[in-house]
């Protein structure tokens, strides 16, 4: 196999501009955008999943995101033994009767003759059935969210390690995915576009106001982490003895050897993924999928099941979005609902798809590096940019529109990057074979 330099010497590229990064700025922020383009690389290779190999057109990736920052919550959080008294196995129960609610009425729909009758009882069941449901629910969630509301009102997680949470997202968003995919994915793809922002929006205000599950709005801070805190490593005399006898500082060494060990752990999972994407895109699997993209019709022809493929590719690509956005929350070391925007968790992912190059999985991983860096780097650099074209100008309301404008260069670089790629390489960097 015939080694490609050109994809070498884009990577080597990235990595010598988060290299001038530390060098010129400083290592701290080098391996913090190191560390969210890691991340942003594993959401660009789920979405690449699913637009790549099956031409799924989904526009809900904020709301997989938000689960995985949940299942961090949800996992890793001590449970609020208060909470869990006032109204905890309530709720659980509610909740199990309303599912059963819902089970109950679609057996009502598959199961009576369609006509006017089977329409009364089904509007007659899941009338009383959501009365039950909120008449059990909501004295509960009230009880709840009054322990201690300023710290704690909600029933916290299972207090499991951290680490666990991870693939506990992919899971929370592989069954989101599959509830969204059973009733969407037979739509048109625009509609099915429109669905899933829908859906992702509903997740997201679901986050925001049910303060029970991971405090609403309110936050969720201090989340446990995977590696030790700067404060243990700088009260440890075996480290501070180390970072002295290499000349520097404890202080802010300690930050860049957890950020070290973060990278570790989120480069770690990036080539298990990878590693998994590429074996699955050369296997008979993943011709297959990628026959189902180029030509449904053929590819049913030939006897292949195309709506449980594209749930299939569906529930798979949600997974690794879920599992980058408990990564993410990991990192934070919080959960804020309110952060989860189209512009950050969706636009920014698919442009880069799109210039890394849709339907490989290098290219997605070089997109979400290479975007992400700029994303960063790009304000910053408009507004040095600025203040060097303006420097001789005299105080006006020219110079001051130039010096306002720079805080907009960042979705201007955006675009003129996506609009660059797709006029000389239409496939993106690294296009797909």
């Amino acid at each position: 196999m015939s080694i490609n330099w050109r994809n070498i010497g884009l990577f080597a590229a990235v990595g010598l501009l988060i290299l001038g990064t530390g060098v010129f700025q400083s290592w701290n922020l080098a391996l913090t955008i190191l560390n969210m383009g890691l991340i942003s690389a594993i959401m660009a290779l789920g979405v690449n999943m699913q637009w790549g190999y099956a031409g799924l057109f989904n526009v809900g990736i904020m709301g997989f995101t938000a689960l995985g920052g949940l299942a961090v919550v949800v996992t890793s959080i001590a449970p609020v033994g208060e909470a869990w008294s006032a109204g905890g196995l309530r709720v659980v129960f509610a909740l199990f009767v309303g599912l059963w609610v819902i089970l109950g009425a679609v057996q009502i729909y598959k199961r009576m003759t369609p006509g006017k009758t089977r329409t009364l009882a089904l509007l007659a069941f899941l009338i009383v059935g959501f009365f039950v449901y909120r008449a059990l629910f909501d004295p509960a969630v009230q009880a709840i969210e009054a322990v201690n509301p300023a710290s704690q009102g909600f029933l916290g997680g299972l207090g499991l390690p951290v680490i666990l949470a991870w693939p506990v997202g992919g899971l929370l968003a592989a069954g989101a995915a599959w509830a969204i995919g059973k009733t969407a994915l037979g739509l048109r793809s625009d509609y099915l576009a429109i669905a899933t922002l829908g859906i992702s929006e509903i997740i997201v205000a679901m986050l925001k106001n049910e303060d029970w599950l991971g405090r609403g709005v309110k936050n969720v801070v201090g989340l446990p982490r995977p590696v030790p805190y700067e404060i243990d490593l700088q009260q440890s005399a075996g480290f501070v003895d180390w970072a002295q006898s290499i000349g520097a500082d404890p202080v802010s060494t300690s930050a860049v050897v957890v950020k070290l060990g973060y990278a570790g752990l989120f480069l770690a999972v990036l080539l298990v993924l990878i590693w998994m994407s590429e074996m699955a895109l050369r296997s008979p699997w993943g011709r297959m999928m990628r026959a189902i993209r180029d030509n449904e019709v053929a590819a049913e022809a030939m006897g292949k099941d195309v709506t449980r493929r594209h749930l299939q590719i569906f529930i798979l690509g949600s997974a690794v979005v879920g599992i980058a956005g408990a990564m993410m929350t990991t990192l934070d070391g919080q959960l804020t609902p309110a952060s989860y925007q189209p512009l950050r968790f969706t636009f920014l992912v698919w442009v880069m798809v799109i210039v890394g190059g849709s339907g490989n999985n290098w290219g997605a991983v070089l997109g979400g590096v290479v975007i992400w860096f700029f994303w960063v780097q790009v304000e910053p650099m408009g507004q040095a940019l600025m203040d060097l074209v303006t420097a001789g100008m005299s105080e006006g309301p020219l110079k001051s529109h130039l010096l306002g404008s720079a805080a907009h260069m960042r979705l201007f670089t955006m675009g003129l990057i996506m609009l660059l790629v797709l006029r000389f390489s239409p496939r993106g960097l690294i296009p797909e074979k």
